[in-house]
């Protein structure tokens, strides 16, 4: 039986997203030791937290290092919400952070001329009919966000975009990589975003 593991470094939301995976029949184990990684067929990456935060205690769990050749391995990894952002390359939040680098650019501050947090549902996710992710689920279907930080615009692995202050990007797909990541909250958005999970189970 293939085994999933949902990295605990210190970030919220852990429990939640377990459960989702629970309700689609697929059991997760939550694990803090970096030594689960390397038996792994597929991490999820979670949390509501600081970009900076996540990244020093991935780092003082000895998890870092064990990310980077799980994904040189082209195994199967899920981020979400902050492990959606440290998959790119730096971080403007609290100061200067860089992330994993599989994902070019820098996550950076909403304008100060919005509301931060971007909290709530938003229903302006745009895809085109190009994301595996969002296979059988309509444009302009609502996801739940919470993040002051975004990745503004597109790059080669955004898959959809959502709008709040412009453009950023909500999803990020490598396929070749079988690397995943959504900025809302699949696990909070009900049967659109149980079908975003479920669309990534049947990619691995």
């Amino acid at each position: 039986m293939r085994k999933i593991v949902e990295l605990n470094f210190g970030m919220g939301n852990i429990r939640s997203l377990q459960k989702a995976f629970e309700y689609l029949g697929e059991d997760v184990a939550v694990s803090g030791d970096y030594r689960d990684i390397a038996d792994a067929y597929a991490l999820l990456l979670p949390g509501d937290g600081a970009f900076g935060k996540a990244m020093s205690e991935l780092k003082r769990l000895g998890m870092v290092d064990a990310v980077m050749e799980f994904h040189a391995k082209e195994r199967p990894i899920l981020g979400v919400c902050i492990g959606f952002q440290i998959l790119f390359q730096t971080s403007t939040e609290f100061g200067d952070h860089k992330g994993f680098g599989f994902v070019p650019g820098a996550v950076e501050r909403f304008p100060d001329s919005v509301v931060t947090p971007h909290m709530g549902w938003n229903n302006t996710v745009r895809y085109g009919g190009k994301s595996r992710l969002m296979e059988n689920i309509p444009d302009g279907a609502s996801f739940y966000y919470v993040h002051s930080y975004r990745f503004a615009g597109e790059n080669p692995f955004t898959r959809a975009v959502a709008e709040y202050a412009g453009n950023f990007t909500s999803i990020l797909e490598h396929p070749e990589k079988n690397l995943y990541a959504t900025q809302f909250h699949p696990e909070k958005s009900h049967k659109d975003g149980l079908a975003v999970l479920r669309n990534f189970l049947d990619t691995i």
